[in-house]
């Protein structure tokens, strides 16, 4: 049309696939893992280390091993515009925390337990309970040799699974993966075991053949379930040395009541492990049945350039344990307390200075904001979850008292003494024990 000019809307974009947003009504279950897990953690000692997102890619090579699934396929990497160095989102936090371990002399003094969490990244194909980008919280106990440390780690995890109220639908299984020289003889055998059915094996198994065969024991590939159920068991070649800690894991798990099963085939996908490795599985999230696995890798620290030292740790998959707590039907409100409607000046001062003061009470409040009549505001209450609506009209501020209207009982409106508004909110809350979020 002559004088106007169209314009056009940018086309929407949309997030990367399998890198998902958390929206608003779904974080509250995510605060309530998050909140329990680090309670959890700390009342064991493990204390809090961040580290970049982004790392050199070589750490993740020599950590992680060369001809593993992580680095073949599934990293991303990159190289720096201005460097070219060659860097990669972390698909894991075990290699970055030990090179921050040796780097910063953390251990140097006595040994250390700390925990991290935050996004991973690894390019697989999404599906549920697996993403691109995913949150762990991950584990490690460093510079500890014995097997107690390792189980304290499945002890603690059994603790956080009951506080969680996710127990019974979790089992622990545990193996040995033995030290160096007990895997290079059982690399063997596994080579002369897997040569003589080289026909049964599907692509994947032909190339980790002579490159990685204890690999071949974690395929998921139900076609060869047969042949790696006949496959010889590194656990019937532990040394007396591997086997006593084996079997120290095993009596001190049974000294603190928590059942577990010896599964011979639990390799772990990551090339750093020794000793003893172990996985919480579950029925009830399909085909991504394990929340939380880890082990022992005694030689990683020398691998990385640090003096010998031995550690143990695991890493625990957010999202997954977000799924579990949902089909648990475990219900987390992120609803405030009160919702404060008002209308007019001076209510308006009296209601935003009630909320401040139930703020510093420790009491979760809104303030309606963006005006509005009193139906409107009442609506907006009503739709926020909120326990009570605060009124506060004309004759309120005048008399120095805010409405109280319940909205989730059948009670009536009653006036409060602004000043006494907090202590008649707790009285409720513990009345009724309930609005745990609102506290």
């Amino acid at each position: 049309m002559t004088g106007t000019t169209a314009t056009t809307r940018p086309q929407a974009l949309q997030a990367v696939r399998g890198m998902n947003d958390v929206l608003p009504a779904e974080t509250p279950l995510w605060e309530f893992f998050e909140d329990t897990t680090r309670d959890v953690f700390r009342r064991y000692g493990y204390r809090n280390l961040r580290t970049p997102v982004v790392e050199p890619t070589p750490l993740f090579v020599r950590a992680i091993g060369e001809v593993t699934d992580v680095v073949e396929k599934e990293m991303y990497t990159f190289s720096d515009r201005l460097s070219g160095e060659s860097l990669t989102l972390r698909p894991e936090a075990t290699a970055g925390i030990v090179r921050a371990s040796i780097e910063h002399s953390l251990i140097h003094e006595r040994p250390l337990r700390v925990w991290t969490s935050g996004p991973m990244f690894r390019h697989e194909r999404p599906q549920k309970g697996r993403y691109r980008q995913f949150h762990q919280f991950d584990v490690e106990a460093l510079g500890f040799a014995g097997p107690d440390v390792d189980a304290e780690q499945m002890v603690m995890l059994a603790r956080l699974w009951r506080e969680l109220g996710v127990a019974d639908g979790i089992r622990l299984e545990i193996n040995s993966i033995g030290d160096a020289a007990e895997r290079k003889a059982h690399r063997a055998a596994l080579i002369g075991h897997f040569e003589a059915s080289v026909g049964l094996l599907d692509d994947d198994s032909k190339r980790r053949l002579h490159t990685n065969p204890l690999r071949i024991l974690d395929s998921k590939n139900p076609s060869l379930r047969d042949v790696i159920e006949r496959a010889p068991k590194l656990v019937d070649r532990l040394s007396g040395e591997t086997r006593a800690h084996f079997e120290g894991v095993q009596a001190l798990l049974a000294e603190a009541g928590l059942a577990f099963t010896i599964n011979p085939r639990l390799v772990r996908g990551l090339d750093y492990y020794n000793r003893t490795v172990f996985e919480f599985v579950t029925d009830r999230l399909g085909a991504q049945g394990t929340v939380a696995g880890g082990g022992r890798y005694d030689g990683l620290f020398g691998e990385l350039g640090g003096r010998p030292t031995p550690a143990c740790g695991f890493g625990m998959g957010v999202e997954r344990m977000v799924l579990l707590l949902r089909e648990a039907r475990k219900e987390v409100s992120a609803a405030p307390l009160a919702y404060v409607v008002y209308a007019g000046e001076r209510a308006g001062t009296l209601a935003r200075r009630t909320a401040e003061e139930l703020r510093s009470a420790g009491l979760a409040v809104v303030t309606n904001a963006g005006g509005g009549s009193f139906k409107a505001q009442m609506k907006r209450a009503d739709a926020s979850g909120a326990e009570f609506a605060l009124i506060v009209g004309d004759d309120e501020a005048a008399a120095g008292t805010v409405a109280v209207k319940p909205l989730r009982a059948d009670a009536s409106q009653v006036g409060v003494p602004a000043a006494a508004i907090a202590a008649w909110l707790r009285e409720r809350i513990g009345r009724t024990g309930d609005r745990d979020a609102g506290v």
